[in-house]
């Protein structure tokens, strides 16, 4: 029977106070807010250290119920955990900055274009550009089939869990992907999971493959084009969608009164989650696969 909980090594990226007075944990490798459970609460040790982790920037082992996103326990990795830990979770070399943004005053007539606006030096390792609309629709329905809620075989093995959008974006987008994040005060992204039930689903950042989509515009000769950035997020969509309206996406407030996107971050395709101010990397692919092997048989509702 599938289960939502694990235990493995974080990093704490924030500890602050979210609704209710209640004590949320923000880990760089789980995009889930996290609050103690009733026993580790109870424990005094179980927050002094998670503080401790947070203040010397270390790793900590953790047991957590993704599900209900509960801690259920705190301890002290061994030494060959941290070992194996540091090996896996390479620092990405000369992240972008990531880049504050209020996203009801984007103005999607600009904000989505490349040419006039999103100059990423992250373009300038992939020149590459998606000819047209038809063809990004296909590398999206490519990834979509790759669900693990649909019967295999699959083209690319590990399947994909989109049927769980509570977390594991970061193991989802694979190649060039763009993060969202809320770190101000208690805020975070708030999205309703239609294709999976129609429950709301929070996070602190998430993830997803951004794509520049050469776009011909009816009307205007063949020469003049325009090149768009557009996501590809199975998890949330049914097709590419415009940069401005994956983020609008996640600013649902009939889900969460504060839903805000705070920043946004656009990486080259090696970085894999956040990393104190940076971002990490899985180089061999090793958190990806474990992660998209632990959530296959779960579901968002």
């Amino acid at each position: 029977m599938a289960t939502a909980r694990e235990t493995d090594l974080v990093t704490v990226a924030a500890v602050r106070t979210g609704d209710r007075k209640t004590v949320e944990y923000l880990f760089n490798e789980r995009q889930r807010i996290y609050v103690l459970a009733d026993r580790a609460a109870a424990d005094d040790q179980s927050a002094r250290r998670l503080k401790a982790a947070l203040a010397k920037k270390r790793p900590i082992k953790v047991a957590l119920n993704a599900k209900r996103g509960t801690i259920e326990r705190v301890s002290e990795p061994t030494g060959r955990e941290l070992d194996a830990f540091t090996r896996v979770r390479v620092p990405l070399e000369k992240p972008e900055k990531i880049i504050p943004v209020e996203v009801a005053k984007i103005d999607p007539t600009t904000f989505n274009f490349v040419d006039l606006y999103l100059k990423s030096p992250t373009f300038r390792l992939c020149t590459k550009i998606v000819p047209r609309y038809a063809k990004a629709k296909e590398i999206f329905d490519f990834c979509a089939q790759l669900s693990c809620n649909l019967p295999g075989p699959y083209a690319v093995t590990p399947c994909i869990p989109f049927q769980y959008v509570i977390d594991g974006c970061y193991a989802r987008a694979h190649q060039m992907r763009r993060f969202s994040f809320a770190t101000a005060n208690n805020d975070r992204l708030a999205v309703k999971a239609d294709k999976w039930g129609g429950c709301c689903v929070t996070w602190w950042y998430h993830v997803a493959p951004l794509i520049r989509v050469r776009m011909h515009l009816k009307g205007f000769p063949k020469k003049k084009s325009l090149v768009v950035a557009m996501v590809i997020d199975p998890g949330m969509f049914d097709k590419p969608v415009l940069l401005s309206t994956w983020l609008s996406a996640q600013e649902n407030t009939a889900c969460y009164a504060n839903a805000r996107v705070t920043s946004y971050s656009i990486q080259p395709g090696s970085a894999y989650t956040p990393s104190g101010g940076g971002f990490s990397t899985d180089p061999n692919y090793t958190a990806t696969e474990a992660t998209l092997i632990a959530y296959k048989n779960l579901t968002t509702c």
